[in-house]
């Protein structure tokens, strides 16, 4: 199996907190030396293990925060 690397290029923030200490985050990462992308995702307390998630380019970021402004919260 392949290595597989990672770099936290830049955290965002915490959406929220579980029981575990887990922590939902946004951040700025680079999987396997690529380009940084937008991240969310659950992280350990010590970002070494990591739940599912999902990679965002800033263009879909772009978008998303242009559909999340036209939902009425």
């Amino acid at each position: 199996m392949a290595e597989f690397k990672y770099e936290i290029v830049e955290k965002l923030g915490v959406l929220s907190q579980g029981k575990g200490g887990w922590q939902r985050e946004l951040n700025l990462v680079s999987w396997n030396d690529r380009e940084p992308k937008y991240d969310l995702r659950d992280w350990s307390e010590n970002n070494e293990k990591m739940g599912k998630g999902i990679s965002l380019t800033a263009e879909e970021v772009a978008v998303l925060k242009e559909l999340l402004d036209e939902i009425d919260l």
